[in-house]
């Protein structure tokens, strides 16, 4: 692994580890910025963005539950659901001992289930568990970390995911209840990001085997990968198809704001759509953000709304 990306990674996780313990807390040092996260939902058929709450802290990576009734996000460590409509307080998810999760969070197609990448307290190294949405005990899929959830597939038998084996961040497949992970990526450096497309017979990635970080996409068992993107300016990252299958969504980092393997928070990105099928991407949105964004897929289920969280630092 080139170091980095052994870097990055190592930053990744003792920022997650601080965030974990003092997510509340920091904000109120004297001296240090205050950061402001504001829940926003996007029209992608008009443009419209409309806020749903602003917290005075750091929340990261809302999902949109399937019957859209919820957004889920993470903060501090644990993860909590608030309505998008009519936000009331949010409520929090009953993950039992997992209290140190991260941004990637995932529902499965029927509602039933969530999936979490927790970081033990032993080790700090993320691996990933399941439990029912409604809340319980988590259960672990993938005994070796780290690991970092990205998809579910649609007929919940299996999970994909980002790991670290052997120096190298690939693209791996498990069965939903643990068991033998499988290697779909061999290249160089990082492949990230993975989700599966609605009807089940892709995955969608994120790769920087070209130089700059572009979208790609294989079949689900890991054939036929087929870069995508073909952006000279911009670092593309975490592709999330739409219910009905016709529109990826990814955010872009600009070229030269950081390495193409990084995905850092407090940058200029912009939010991006293009087809399924292929073709030109357009912006959507310019904001402050970056990691925490759109980490998970944030689309509502009638595929016209899309759910994120930009930034403010004061």
């Amino acid at each position: 692994m080139k170091p980095a990306l052994k870097s990055m990674k190592a930053m990744m996780i003792l920022a997650a580890s601080v965030l974990f313990v003092t997510a509340f807390a920091q904000q109120s040092i004297p001296g240090q910025q205050r950061i402001t996260s504001v829940l926003e939902i996007l029209d992608v058929t008009t443009g419209k963005r409309t806020v749903v709450k602003e917290f005075p802290y750091l929340i990261e990576a809302p999902n949109w539950t399937p019957d859209g009734n919820w957004l889920v996000y993470n903060s501090g460590g644990k993860l909590y659901k608030i309505t998008p409509d009519n936000p009331e307080e949010p409520l929090q998810i009953n993950t039992g001992f997992a209290t140190r999760c991260n941004n990637d969070h995932v529902i499965s197609a029927d509602g039933k289930y969530i999936a979490i990448s927790n970081s033990p307290v032993e080790d700090g190294s993320s691996r990933i568990y399941t439990l029912p949405f409604a809340g319980g005990t988590p259960q672990l899929v993938t005994p070796v970390g780290p690991s970092y959830l990205h998809g579910i597939s649609p007929d919940n038998k299996y999970l994909t995911y980002c790991a670290e084996r052997k120096g190298n961040y690939d693209i791996y497949v498990i069965p939903f209840e643990g068991g033998e992970e499988v290697r779909l990526t061999t290249a160089e450096d990082l492949d990230d990001g993975p989700e599966y497309s609605p009807d089940g017979k892709y995955i969608w990635f994120n790769s920087v085997r070209t130089g700059l970080m572009q979208v790609w996409r294989m079949k689900a068992d890991g054939s036929e990968q087929t870069q995508m993107t073909f952006d000279e300016n911009r670092n593309s990252w975490f592709p999330h198809v739409s219910p009905d299958g016709k529109q990826i969504i990814f955010i872009t980092y600009y070229k030269g704001d950081l390495k193409p393997n990084e995905h850092l928070a407090d940058k200029n990105v912009e939010l991006r759509i293009m087809p399924a099928e292929g073709g030109e991407p357009e912006t959507l949105v310019k904001l402050f953000g970056g990691q925490g964004t759109i980490n998970v897929n944030s689309w509502a289920p009638d595929s016209k709304r899309l759910a994120f969280v930009s930034y403010r630092l004061e």
